[in-house]
């Protein structure tokens, strides 16, 4: 239950700071392309890269902290750092076909559900 908390905490402030970037992003460059999630996204991938160098060279560092700054914080500010994260250790273990194959399946299965599920809605809702 305390990892959970930790997750929970974590992700809400995240989550804050995504919908604040966004806001600043959106008051800056307008709402024509979404650059604020493209930001997001870009900062939140190198974030996780650089969180998880730091947390494999101290030992010392709690469980709890590494979920709270992995899977809450960067977790809640985007899930694109956790898809980056995870393709980059499929390539970097020589596992180069399921790379690519979680990349793009990740890709086309989420946008073509993500059509399906707006066109049903809006034809019954």
């Amino acid at each position: 239950m305390r990892l959970f908390f930790t997750v929970f905490v974590g992700s809400g402030i995240g989550g804050a700071l995504r919908h604040l970037v966004g806001l600043v992003s959106l008051r800056l460059f307008g709402p024509s392309f979404p650059s604020g999630t493209l930001a997001i996204n870009v900062f939140g991938s190198a974030l996780m890269g650089l969180v998880i160098v730091v947390l494999s060279m101290r030992s010392g560092t709690s469980h709890e902290l590494r979920v709270f700054l992995t899977t809450g914080l960067i977790g809640g500010f985007t899930t694109w750092s956790t898809f980056s994260l995870h393709a980059y250790s499929l390539w970097e273990r020589g596992e180069q076909a399921a790379a690519i194959g979680y990349v793009l399946s990740s890709l086309v299965l989420s946008f073509a559900v993500l059509a399906v599920v707006l066109v049903a809605a809006r034809c019954f809702g």
